[in-house]
């Protein structure tokens, strides 16, 4: 005669086995993903940090180039930005197979509510690290450029130069979550869309303050951060709104 608390202990074993194989599997298709990008990417990677070091690059004085000051910082330099932007690349098939582990155990309306949350958060990701290359890296260095003493030859390091750009598209593009953010914390019942509007003073001295913090030390750069921020947190609570609205209209009058 079987035991019924054995057999209850065996099937959580066992349904945590398979758990762990299906996330094995996730994990190793999500590698794939990167590698496959990667090594399509390898050929092109001088290619790659050409492009990324055009904004500078454009506004070095005449005669002016960029410098390698480790010996192997010409292979590896371009190499590590292949990597990045191999990753870059195929984070949507990465977050895919995220979505595909987890999404069985949610239910419908957190379903409904995840898969705009996840296709916006990786659009404005993408779309903040855009506005970085386009605006933020011509105007910075257009600026430190220019500010740089006689006599001082400007030839930065092409390793030090991917940190500073990695860096900053990291910040941009975390930055630009804000929508997101905000959608989040109104559909876990944190706050309220009238509380996010009534704190916007706060929201526009926190970004001025985040702005200080991630970007260059000057006026253009964090200006250029915290303004797009104001926006977009106008714009969360605009998405605020609209999730708690089929709320407001199905509750009792």
């Amino acid at each position: 005669m079987s035991d019924p608390a054995r057999d209850e202990i065996d099937d959580t074993q066992s349904s945590l086995i398979s758990h762990l194989i299906e996330l094995r599997e996730r994990l190793l298709k999500a590698v794939a993903a990167v590698l496959v990008v990667l090594v399509a990417l390898m050929p092109f990677a001088n290619k790659l940090y050409g492009w990324l070091a055009l904004p500078l690059v454009s506004h070095l004085p005449q005669g002016g180039t960029m410098i390698a000051t480790e010996v192997a910082s010409p292979f590896f330099t371009p190499l590590k930005l292949a990597f990045y932007v191999a990753l870059f690349i195929a984070i949507p098939v990465v977050l895919y197979q995220l979505w595909a582990f987890v999404a069985p155990g949610l239910y419908r309306n957190e379903k409904r509510l995840a898969v705009p949350i996840l296709v916006s958060s990786v659009l404005l990701f993408y779309l903040g690290c855009a506005f970085a290359y386009f605006f933020v890296l011509p105007a910075v260095f257009k600026f430190t450029t220019a500010m740089a003493p006689a006599g001082v030859a400007v030839m930065p390091d092409i390793s030090h130069y991917l940190s500073f750009v990695l860096g900053l598209f990291f910040a941009f593009g975390l930055c630009f979550e804000v929508p997101v953010v905000l959608v989040i914390l109104v559909a876990l019942g944190i706050v309220s869309a009238a509380q996010l509007a009534s704190s916007r003073r706060y929201a526009i001295v926190g970004a001025f303050t985040i702005a200080a913090v991630l970007t260059p030390p000057d006026a253009l750069s964090m200006f250029m951060l915290a303004v797009p921020m104001i926006v977009l947190y106008e714009v969360g609570i605009i998405g605020a709104r609209m999730l708690s609205r089929p709320d407001s209209q199905s509750s009792p009058t």
